[in-house]
């Protein structure tokens, strides 16, 4: 719940209700006053409450640089973070040289900071966000390599008629070989194993008439 109306006495009472039934402090939220209390005849005949809504501030982006930067610190590594909040994404992009070294080896060190971000900021969030961690573009680049290699295999496939298994592959990497060669009029692909071990497999089509 991100948004609540809640009436009281008060605007102070409303208030304290709101803070009490989101669990947050006065510093987590944002308030607009709907309607100010008011008193009738002799303080008692035509009383109405005042009403507020009480909005939660949105402290993903915040939180997740604090964590990224920690981790850096603790790393020595200089770089500079970059966060785009694009409706329940959260995109954040590492920059320098020195922060290459959280990309790990096919994008696995990148995969589990990122990951490891999303449990953090989620943790907090009131709604579900999703995480993008991209480190000097490392994401773009990776997925036209593996869209030539797609294709690279693809022809050895056709011209051996033999079928290709590759290497095991993080989910994220088998949806783009897959992508690459699903409207290829000469090969068909399928996945076969059990994460972290699952592998795509690259065979010829049957012919069919």
């Amino acid at each position: 719940m991100n948004v609540l109306e809640v009436t009281g006495k008060t605007i102070e009472e409303a208030l304290s209700k709101a803070l009490d039934e989101l669990n947050v402090t006065r510093e987590d939220v944002d308030v607009e006053i709907l309607e100010e209390p008011t008193r009738g005849f002799l303080g008692i005949i035509g009383n109405k409450l005042g009403k507020i809504r009480v909005t939660l501030k949105d402290k993903s982006e915040e939180i997740a640089r604090s964590f990224i930067q920690d981790i850096l610190n603790s790393m020595n590594i200089n770089g500079e973070i970059e966060i785009l909040k694009k409706d329940d994404d959260l995109i954040i992009n590492l920059k320098g040289e020195e922060t290459t070294a959280l990309i790990g080896r096919r994008g696995d060190t990148l995969d589990s900071l990122q990951f490891l971000t999303s449990l953090v900021v989620n943790k907090s969030a009131k709604g579900k966000i999703r995480v993008l961690i991209d480190i000097e573009n490392y994401r773009e680049k990776r997925e036209q390599s593996l869209i030539r290699y797609a294709g690279k295999l693809a022809k050895i496939v056709v011209k051996n008629k033999k079928t290709i298994k590759l290497e095991a592959m993080n989910p994220y990497e088998r949806r783009i070989i897959h992508s690459a060669l699903q409207n290829n009029p000469y090969v068909t692909t399928h996945s076969e194993g059990v994460d972290p071990n699952r592998k795509v497999v690259i065979s010829l089509k049957s012919k069919t008439s």
